[in-house]
């Protein structure tokens, strides 16, 4: 039952906490340092906010229905709906409490799906595919945004007459382009494992980490490697449409996320949002995400918004407080729910064998 301690152990109040007073610390300075009067005090609640609410909703579902589209295709609809939702709901709670940099919840995503009776070849397979095809959505977006847009329009504050706000913007645009030009060769050397030459690359990694400096990494590197391998395996047998339909509902995905932002900001904008220009703010926000050290980004992402978004926002006394709506709709939700669905989960996967 290791797998099932692994995942209990996402259920202990340090993990569950930690991520929460992270983000609602980050919060209290913000709100502390930024917001000097109320903030709703010119702000008419309307027809308009309503809508723009809805569309909010209407995203985070969308979101995670192409997400669960997503899993059936990659699983060859092996799982049914319900679990699937479960599903869907745990990868997500892992990835909240595990920060992206360790991999967001990657081996945990493994377990859940190797305890809905899918294979482990399979299950490392969809896993892998999973994180591959996020990659390759921001692989693909992210210079599609900068050549329309530029380092001006999309580095926040960088043509801003202070000094300290370009440094901040230079700043952005450096860490930004290193780490998705690391993740582009991560995704690279993953994709030319697993459909091109798993065994051979396998070898080589046996004979690299056979050397006496390397040997301590050996065991973990060679087991990694026999991952891909049977991940390859699995996905060798693909046809094209399974590639179609797992990219479309990833992008789905990812657009449902990014426009979740949109709609709150739209929300409280009486002029034109650049919804164009916002989405690819948050593409860049996305990547840059990837290399925070806290669990599900958290602090960071409450801090990039305030910064980073914040000219989007027509009333600049409402940027921190759309800020904690934004987490409140993309990120509290799934602490909440994976910590009520994993212990069911649990239950249901790890039954106790009756006695005889």
């Amino acid at each position: 039952m290791k797998q099932k301690a692994e995942l209990s152990e996402l259920l202990k109040p340090t993990k569950l906490l930690l991520p929460l007073a992270i983000s609602l610390l980050v919060m209290a300075y913000l709100f502390y340092t930024n917001v000097k009067h109320n903030p709703f005090v010119n702000v008419s609640f309307s027809a308009h906010m309503l809508n723009w609410f809805l569309l909010a909703i209407l995203m985070i579902f969308i979101r995670d229905f192409a997400y669960m589209i997503r899993i059936r295709v990659l699983t060859n609809n092996e799982i049914e709906w319900r679990k699937c939702f479960q599903v869907i709901m745990l990868w997500e709670f892992c990835s909240a409490i595990v920060p992206q940099i360790l991999g967001g919840g990657f081996a945990f995503a493994v377990i859940i799906l190797n305890g809905e009776k899918i294979k482990l070849g399979k299950s490392i397979a969809v896993v892998l595919f999973s994180s591959f095809l996020d990659g390759l959505f921001f692989a693909l977006v992210a210079p599609l945004v900068y050549f329309e847009f530029g380092k001006s329009q999309l580095f926040a504050n960088i043509n801003a007459t202070s000094t300290q706000h370009v440094e901040m913007g230079n700043t952005l645009f450096y860490t930004f382009w290193t780490v998705y030009f690391v993740v582009l060769i991560y995704k690279i050397v993953v994709g030319y494992i697993l459909f091109f030459n798993a065994v051979g690359v396998k070898r080589f990694a046996h004979k690299v980490f056979s050397l006496p400096l390397l040997k301590k990494w050996k065991r973990n590197v060679i087991r990694t490697m026999q991952e891909m391998v049977i991940a390859s395996v699995e996905l060798k047998k693909a046809t094209f449409s399974y590639w179609i339909k797992a990219f479309a509902a990833t992008v789905l995905s990812w657009s449902a996320r990014f426009l979740l932002i949109n709609c709150i900001i739209s929300a409280f904008s009486d002029v034109g949002v650049n919804h164009y220009l916002l989405y690819a703010r948050q593409s860049i926000m996305g990547i840059l995400n990837i290399a925070t050290p806290t669990p599900g980004g958290a602090g960071f992402a409450e801090f990039m918004f305030t910064n980073f978004l914040g000219e989007f926002i027509a009333n600049p006394s409402l940027t921190v407080t759309l800020a904690f709506v934004w987490r409140l709709f993309s990120y509290y939700p799934y602490l909440i729910v994976g910590a009520i669905v994993l212990p069911r989960w649990l239950a249901r996967v790890y039954v106790k064998p009756a006695r005889s």
